[in-house]
């Protein structure tokens, strides 16, 4: 298969990319967030061809992404009055919502659960991509399943290069993380995933919210989920990786006291001359975390390899975006951390 590679400011990059949509086809779009693998999500077969590109398990339901508000009243059943005041305040945006769905939804959509999660991405040429092919994209992250996620067009070909249809290159994804997930599906709103709206925005306007244990530890692996990233190691590049919290003192020490030839380390700007020697690679600022959101997955993506032994990694802390941030990390580690405050 030759791929297509389509720039998203030509003008007729949304009408090629509808068309192979509608023909059952898989296209790579760009989204704020990072770039997603996108079907027609009401067609079984090409909802299939998602899972066999990324070799995903069928266990992990897609995000439908519509190009309207309004739109999730064709897709979704029941749905609460949060839901509209959520639209309003985050869309498009980074949001996603965990609606019940209507029986139009695939059960391979949703991985055959009553609900479905959806979201409007905000990127006028993927909005316009929906509603020219007059469908909702099915549209996980474009990356290898459980592999770093793709925040440009180059991840997305180095991934998938002869195996779709079409990428559409919109430029470097502008948050870098994937979206935030809200379950409105039970009497309270669960935080199933973080992402570039925080839990404090999202107490703003829900003024409830319970944080899933997903987030913050790894689950069984025979759990039922009902969002995406919520089970698997997901984010992880070939190599260990291992959180080192605490200081930058102890934790500069129980790095250089542990570290092997072969070894790397992931850290802040402000943390570089630390490790003076170690092979350090900066993936942002401690100061400004949204340079941290937006570098995180090209930083792992370097570090995909296989001749690598441990990525030392270093993680902010806080809320905000920060909760983001560790969430992404602390699964690439699988969950490993180490409080330098304490073994060093």
């Amino acid at each position: 298969m030759n791929t297509l590679f389509l720039q998203a400011n030509a003008a007729d990059t949304p009408q090629i990319a509808a068309e192979i949509i509608q023909n059952g086809g898989l296209v790579a779009i760009p989204t704020e967030t990072v770039y997603g693998l996108g079907a027609d999500g009401l067609n079984p077969d090409a909802v299939a061809k998602i899972f066999q590109a990324k070799g995903r398990p069928q266990d992990n339901p897609l995000i439908l992404h519509v190009a309207q508000a309004d739109q999730i009243q064709l897709f979704c059943r029941d749905i609460p009055e949060a839901a509209y005041r959520l639209a309003e305040a985050f869309w498009p945006g980074p949001l996603t919502m965990v609606l019940p769905a209507r029986d139009s939804v695939p059960l391979s959509t949703r991985a055959g659960l009553p609900s479905v999660a959806v979201r409007c991405p905000d990127n006028a040429v993927t909005r316009e991509i929906i509603r020219l092919a007059g469908v909702p994209l099915a549209a996980p992250s474009a990356n290898i399943s459980g592999k770093p996620s793709t925040t440009t067009a180059e991840h997305v070909l180095h991934d998938h290069d002869g195996n779709i249809d079409a990428i559409v290159d919109g430029g470097p994804c502008r948050v870098g993380l994937e979206s935030t997930i809200v379950d409105l599906t039970e009497d309270r709103p669960r935080l199933l995933r973080p992402g570039g709206i925080t839990p404090e925005q999202l107490l703003e306007v829900l003024g409830d919210l319970v944080v899933d244990k997903a987030v913050t530890a790894q689950i069984d692996q025979d759990a039922v989920v009902k969002a995406p990233g919520m089970k698997y190691r997901h984010y992880a590049p070939q190599c260990q990786v291992l959180i080192v919290s605490g200081s930058r003192e102890k934790a500069a020490a129980y790095i250089r006291s542990h570290f092997a030839p072969g070894d790397r380390v992931l850290c802040f700007d402000e943390e570089i001359s630390l490790y003076d020697g170690c092979d350090p690679l900066s993936y942002g600022s401690e100061a400004d975390v949204a340079t941290l959101c937006a570098g995180l997955f090209s930083a792992l993506r370097v570090l995909d390899d296989p001749s690598i032994g441990t990525v030392y990694a270093r993680c902010p802390v806080g809320g905000g975006v920060a909760y983001a941030v560790q969430n992404r990390l602390k699964k690439a580690a699988a969950f490993h951390i180490v409080d330098a405050e304490v073994e060093a």
